[in-house]
């Protein structure tokens, strides 16, 4: 991989280059690696930024070492396409896992349903097992749900991994019913008292948008209302035509992991955010105010709203900021999905931009920094 470098000047050379500088009246510019075709062919006419560099900033996107493979990147300026690409062997009909950046669809669907009058964000969650009398997670709102402050024993990561929960859920004794599975586990702290990020917990909220369909348990009853349900109110208003989200056997949509869309496709739900909840023609397809809630930080986070990640500084991270706080604006959002999948959305600046690909968990910090050359490329409006 050839990257732009800065060659150093040698003493004895300082002489005939300010010779040179004095008589041409400009110093000499760096050098640059000449644009492959695949480069300047992913830059629109649309770009609203200069060409060349975000040919650059994209093509680094694919070709800088330890930031992983990209496999697609789309960028949009205020819904048109400024750049687009893809690695070998993936195109714009490509269907791309979503990981974990399913879960920011799940609460859409949560926020239709909370519209409808049919599910309520401040009153204990419709889970029957946890309405018995004594029952502590009786207190649980969806609110919590949504906020991942539940207090539920989900514990995301395991060492060794199948003390994780979700691995339990996904792959072994949950995985016939996964919201059975999430929601039998006990609390370890009490509601709203801290942050956990939890797969289990997003299937909860599937879990209860189904049952807010259908009293059904039959599994293709279930999977048939929550499909129909999703289509009629989000996909098929979006031009979705590539999403295809899976379901356990009995019939729950494993609504924190596994739904499959194109980059396109990704860049169409990231647009409706951006736009408030508004569909391709400005239709109102969810109310505004549940995008501004799902974006707005949660008590126990301020990284964190309704199953979204926030571009807000905490210090009671542990870890690193899961996005770039000193790089771009604070309103930007995004969903996440594992091994390096995200939607970052800067409404300020008009911008959706799409990376989809693997990155290990330590390539990840630095591919961020590759997007954040991208993102800066356009200017934040003074106000």
């Amino acid at each position: 991989m050839i990257t732009r470098k800065t060659f150093p000047i040698a003493p004895f050379a300082l002489v005939p280059a300010l010779a040179l500088l004095s008589s041409c009246g400009a110093a000499p510019t760096d050098e640059q690696t000449p644009l492959t075709k695949a480069a300047k062919a992913a830059v629109t006419d649309k770009a609203g930024a200069p060409a060349e560099e975000l040919a650059r900033e994209i093509d680094d996107l694919f070709t800088k070492e330890g930031i992983g493979e990209t496999r697609a990147a789309l960028v949009l300026l205020d819904g048109e396409v400024a750049a687009e690409r893809y690695g070998e062997g993936y195109d714009a009909n490509t269907r791309f896992i979503s990981w974990s950046m399913a879960k920011t669809v799940t609460a859409i669907l949560v926020g239709m349903l909370v519209a409808d009058g049919r599910l309520s964000l401040d009153e204990p969650a419709p889970v029957p097992l946890w309405q018995r009398p004594g029952d502590p997670r009786a207190a649980i709102t969806l609110r919590n749900l949504l906020q991942m402050n539940s207090g539920l024993d989900h514990t995301e990561a395991g060492d060794p991994p199948y003390d994780s929960s979700e691995v339990r859920m996904l792959f072994l004794d949950g995985r016939d019913d996964m919201a059975k599975w999430a929601k039998e586990q006990p609390l370890e702290a009490e509601p709203e008292a801290k942050f956990e990020y939890s797969s289990n917990t997003t299937v909860i909220l599937a879990d209860i948008v189904t049952r807010a369909l259908t009293d059904s348990d039959n599994p293709d009853t279930r999977r048939k209302a929550l499909s129909a349900f999703m289509q009629e109110r989000l996909f098929g208003p979006l031009g979705m035509a590539s999403m295809v989200p899976e379901f356990d056997a009995s019939g729950t949509l494993i609504g924190g992991s596994l739904m499959h869309a194109t980059a396109p496709d990704w860049g169409r739900l990231g647009e409706f955010m951006r736009k408030g909840g508004q569909g391709p023609n400005g239709e109102q397809l969810i109310p505004t105010r549940w995008i501004e809630a799902m974006v707005t930080p949660s008590k126990t986070a301020s990284y964190y709203g309704f199953q979204t990640w926030l571009n807000r500084p905490d210090d009671r991270l542990e870890r690193g900021h899961p996005l770039i706080p000193k790089r771009a604006p604070e309103t930007l959002f995004s969903l996440i999905g594992h091994m390096g999948q995200y939607v970052l959305v800067s409404p300020e600046q008009k911008l959706t931009l799409v990376r989809l690909g693997h990155s290990t968990s330590a390539e990840r910090p630095p591919m961020l920094q590759e997007v954040a050359d991208v993102i800066e490329l356009y200017p934040t409006p003074i106000s």
